[in-house]
């Protein structure tokens, strides 16, 4: 006579038995990732702001795509290996440094992609994709009429200084000053400033100032904290 425990093991384990996944369910489901993978690798190529881009990386946001597309059709199919495969990743540690926070947007993209289309849910995959695709472009496109840089003097006395910051005023849409050293009777003032970037020639003013020896404009592609 089975117990109760039988019937609920029995229930269980026929609700999620092993089902097999067809060679065209597979082709498809990998096609359609890798598709959505390569329009992800356009979108990152073409929204790349940082230093230098590479390519290893947004080649491996579309193996990303397909290689979790896999594990998702595998767990989907078998309870056990899906509990299985809790228990491997779950000791799996990634230590790879990831310098732009944008890359980490890209990969979450890639495997978020990798599960919906895993999951058969390849509609929602496409729309999704094409939303944030576009939504990514905005953002990358959209660019301000001025740039961010740091500027660094080195100069003798307060009488330049005051110079220096009215120069400032005048040329500089947004200006704050990050540091201020003082050794001996030398000064260095580092700024951090917005202005256009047909603009720069201003630096040539600032060294043309009564004792200032010094005057560094240096471009970066930090936000501007003011």
């Amino acid at each position: 006579m089975e117990t109760f425990k039988d019937i609920f093991k029995n229930s269980f384990l026929e609700n999620f038995s092993a089902s097999q996944i067809s060679a065209a369910d597979t082709a498809i489901t990998l096609l359609i990732t890798f598709l959505i993978g390569i329009f992800i690798f356009q979108i990152y190529k073409r929204s790349f702001q940082g230093i230098m881009y590479t390519k290893s990386f947004n080649v491996s946001l579309v193996m990303i795509a397909m290689v979790t597309s896999l594990v998702i059709m595998a767990v989907t199919t078998n309870i056990v290996l899906s509990l299985g495969m809790v228990g491997a990743l779950s000791i799996v540690r990634f230590r790879t440094a990831i310098k732009d926070p944008m890359d980490i947007v890209f990969m979450f993209w890639a495997v978020a992609v990798g599960i919906v289309t895993g999951a058969s849910f390849y509609l929602l995959a496409i729309i999704g994709s094409v939303i944030i695709g576009i939504i990514l472009l905005v953002f990358a496109n959209f660019k301000s009429q001025t740039s961010p840089y740091i500027l660094m003097l080195d100069y003798g006395n307060s009488t330049a200084e005051k110079a220096i910051l009215e120069k400032l005023k005048d040329k500089a849409k947004k200006y704050n000053i990050k540091s201020k050293t003082v050794t001996g009777e030398n000064i260095e003032l580092s700024v951090e400033l917005r202005i256009k970037s047909g603009e720069i020639d201003f630096v040539n003013e600032l060294k043309s100032i009564d004792s200032v020896s010094n005057a560094v404009l240096i471009s970066y592609n930090g936000d501007y904290a003011a």
